[in-house]
């Protein structure tokens, strides 16, 4: 029997369990449900519950765990028991008969049977709960493994602090991290100063100066750049914005002959970012107390004073976080990148003003994680295994970033609630 076949056996079921337990507990009191201490159909759930989810749940925790064994020697000792999906069947089908042979059981008269049903509803709930933390644990645990792996190939001190990304599967690879860093640094910088003012600049005017009509029909619109594709970003860069940029500027100014640069992904992933900033600090700026606003209008401040004295402090915990997770968001963009800026890394050996030109081609890390991992690789290789250390460097970057706005946001908020 094949393990979805299995699972859908399961569900067949649970609901006769349902069904038997239900009968009986009406049967038990002669069709009387007022004898009941539950209504008949918690007694059909406690029964179906019963019978289903602790055999789900160890069909669920021996793939995951089959599937780690075949990626680390780790937690090798389950890899025998993931190789027999039989037994794994026939121990889920016992822990099915049970629950179902205990359901029926308890469908007594006296048997607080909503009880019950509440706690394997209460079960299913921590379990969804926990999907998020256990995602993220799985997320770092496969990352770490790989990483180990390619630092059991490739010298720690090299990756780390080496200026130069040069790999080649015949070997002599030079994997240096630095290069990639600072791209992806010097992109996100370049956004954030596009998306930042003008954001921030737009959640001002539509929290404090449009008028509702103007305001109910200018966010949507600004919001509707979040919900563009981002190889569309990629595909304005490459065809409209690279080109005009190139032809304007680098040329006339001897910086560069290639629309491909920092600028052209910079200008617009700066624009991609704009709602989340602008939208954000919008709903941050428009949380901010009217008395604060009534009392600085109240002692003589203009309106701009207000927003500029009064208003923005108070806010700029908020707009703090709100800037940093969309910095993490420009941190883990791909496709912009690709298509705007290139896949060559920066080149420290050719000095420094190459390095810092603004419409010199650079890449980022998720760009050379995907062509890292693209194509017929060896995994065994510290070419490829290098992906994953990338990914964990750049999995700790956006974490730090992501855990210092929620620090800035919950640290300052209290005080103007």
């Amino acid at each position: 029997m094949t393990l979805p076949l299995f699972v859908l056996l399961l569900l067949v079921v649970a609901a006769s369990a349902y069904v038997a337990a239900r009968a009986r507990a009406t049967a038990s009191v002669g069709g009387d449900r007022r004898k009941l201490t539950s209504l008949p159909n918690s007694y059909g759930l406690n029964a179906a519950f019963a019978a289903a989810i602790p055999a789900l749940g160890l069909i669920v925790v021996w793939l995951l765990l089959g599937r780690v064994s075949t990626q680390t020697e780790i937690f090798a000792f389950f890899r025998p028991l993931a190789e027999r999906p039989q037994l794994l069947i026939a121990i889920s089908a016992l822990l099915a008969v049970g629950g179902f042979a205990y359901g029926i059981a308890r469908a007594t008269p006296g048997f607080r049977a909503r009880i019950a049903a509440e706690r394997w509803i209460l079960i299913l709930l921590i379990s969804a709960a926990s999907v998020a933390i256990l995602t993220t644990l799985g997320i770092i645990l496969s990352m770490l493994f790989e990483t180990a792996n390619f630092f059991g190939k490739y010298s720690w001190t090299e990756f780390f602090f080496g200026l130069t990304w040069s790999p080649d599967f015949r070997g002599n690879s030079q994997l240096g991290l630095l290069p990639l860093l600072w791209g992806t640094l010097y992109i996100s910088l370049v956004a954030l100063l596009v998306s930042v003012p003008v954001g921030l600049l737009a959640a001002i005017y539509m929290s404090e100066y449009a008028n509702p009509r103007f305001r109910s029909f200018a966010k949507p619109a600004i919001e509707v750049l979040a919900g563009i594709p981002t190889i569309v970003y990629g595909l304005f860069a490459l065809i409209t914005v690279g080109p005009v940029l190139r032809d304007w500027f680098a040329i006339p100014m001897g910086l560069g002959e290639s629309g491909s640069s920092v600028m052209t992904a910079g200008l617009v992933m700066g624009v991609m970012l704009i709602p989340f900033v602008s939208s954000l600090s919008d709903d941050i700026i428009n949380s901010v107390p009217q008395s604060l606003r009534d009392g600085s209008l109240g002692l003589g401040a203009t309106p701009s004073e207000t927003i500029r004295r009064v208003v923005l402090p108070a806010a700029l915990p908020g707009i703090v976080g709100a800037v940093l997770l969309a910095a993490s968001r420009a941190i883990g963009e791909t496709m912009i990148v690709v298509l705007g800026a290139g896949a060559a890394a920066a080149q420290f050996k050719e000095g420094i003003g190459e390095v810092v030109n603004p419409f010199q081609a650079m890449t980022t890390i998720t760009v050379k994680i995907v062509s890292q991992l693209t194509g017929d690789t060896d995994f065994a290789a510290p070419e490829t295994l290098v992906a994953f250390a990338l990914g964990l460097t750049l999995f700790v970057f956006t974490l730090g970033l992501n855990v210092l706005a929620l620090y800035i946001v919950r640290k300052y908020r209290e005080q103007y609630e």
